[in-house]
């Protein structure tokens, strides 16, 4: 028998066979772009299961009225803007006559007018005015819009198809005590690396152990636990001192954790603070959070000027800095503090000392990475069940899921 004949006597009798190696490869690619979280771009697994949530894209205190704004969220561009009523705005990022950013036109009324030939369109994304068409043909112009809300002092927007889910409740935030601080900062490494650094609270007595009232991990390092709850990861971590700490993680990207301040306080301030890690990019993400203090009007302006001082130093320049350290030009211990936002530059040493985007599959993992482990592992279920068309989790985040810290910067 020759060897075609051979071949087809083995599918003939084996298609079975063929059929399940068929099943089985499609099962391995699903498997391998399960893995891959750290690609959230256009058409990625992992970007269209972030775009199934509302996610953070701007402080709002930034946005202001009749300034449009360029954005990019993985790895899309938008354009933000504010309407003469104060709403936010989310549409595309070019105009489609001849494709110029609309950031960079007017704002008039809701409505967006482009800088190149005057075409204007509104919130939803219709073309409402062509100046220098004698037969206007707006019916058949659009743009695409995209569903804002804002809250807790940041523009959310909506990114994935059809209808956006309900606006998730946070309700220790959304009750009228004390006040909201918001802001964002931009990290030069893949999201998913300050995701895992949130459930890793061994880090904290290492990267950070310099800092007043903080643990040092070389003799009081936590023990650390980690199950799957309704609304993600319930973290716990218990030290030999009796710290007890449990953080949250709300699926995919939210963070929930009370700490204390590392403003320089000399009192003790406790805040809940509320993080979103949204990629700009596989190699850039923002780290967006809301900040709740409880205080009284008095210690409120207090709190508010310590804040204001140290965001004066949240520039780019911890961010060259990091890369001054990891290219061995200097070390962390010669920066002068006062010059940078010295908690953001530890951090960003240690994340973007993992790369841009970390291989993950070269990683030893031990019994404390017990937050890590578990993130991956939801993660990479959803991911699985996304690409085979099976249903996904519904995350709901019960009203007494409440995180809690008994110990200074624990």
């Amino acid at each position: 028998m020759t060897q075609a004949g051979a071949c087809r006597r083995f599918a003939h009798h084996d298609r079975g066979y063929a059929v399940e190696s068929t099943l089985f490869l499609t099962m391995l690619s699903i498997e391998k772009e399960a893995a891959t979280i750290e690609r959230t771009g256009p058409g990625t697994l992992a970007g269209r299961y972030l775009r199934m949530f509302w996610q953070p894209i701007f402080v709002a205190s930034e946005l202001l009225k009749g300034r449009p704004q360029p954005v990019r969220i993985m790895g899309e561009s938008y354009t933000l803007y504010r309407g003469e009523s104060g709403l936010p705005y989310l549409v595309a990022p070019v105009c489609p006559h001849r494709q110029t950013m609309l950031a960079v036109g007017w704002v008039e009324g809701e409505n967006i007018r482009c800088f190149y030939h005057g075409w204007m369109f509104d919130g939803t994304g219709k073309c409402v005015q062509q100046p220098a068409e004698p037969q206007p043909f707006c019916e058949k112009v659009s743009i695409r819009a995209y569903p804002t809300r804002e809250r807790f002092g940041l523009i959310f927007a909506y990114f994935g198809d059809g209808e956006p889910p309900e606006f998730p409740h946070f309700p220790s935030f959304e009750k009228a005590e004390g006040f909201l601080w918001a802001e964002s900062i931009t990290r030069h490494c893949n999201f998913f690396q300050n995701l895992e650094n949130a459930v890793d609270t061994v880090h904290v007595g290492f990267v950070h152990r310099t800092l007043p009232g903080t643990i040092d991990g070389r003799v009081d390092s936590p023990l650390c636990f980690a199950e799957e709850g309704d609304w993600g990861v319930v973290y716990e971590t218990k030290r030999k001192s009796g710290a007890y700490r449990k953080t949250l993680i709300g699926m995919p990207n939210t963070f929930n954790v009370i700490l204390l301040s590392f403003e320089g306080d000399t009192e003790a301030l406790w805040q809940e603070a509320l993080q979103w890690y949204v990629p700009i990019d596989d190699e850039h993400h923002t780290a967006f959070m809301v900040r709740r203090f409880l205080a009284g009007n008095d210690e409120a302006g207090r709190i508010i000027d310590r804040i204001r001082a140290t965001v004066t130093k949240r520039t780019d320049n911890h961010v060259e800095l990091a890369r001054a350290i990891l290219a061995g030009r200097i070390r962390l211990e010669d920066v002068d503090r006062s010059s940078t936002d010295y908690f953001r530059l530890q951090d960003d040493v240690a994340q973007m000392g993992q790369g841009a985007i970390t291989d993950r599959s070269l990683d030893r993992l031990g019994r404390s990475d017990a937050g890590v482990i578990m993130v991956r592992k939801l993660w990479q279920r959803e991911l699985k069940a996304l690409a085979a068309g099976e249903p996904l989790k519904q995350w709901r985040r019960p009203e007494d899921l409440v995180p809690v810290n008994n110990h200074a910067h624990a």
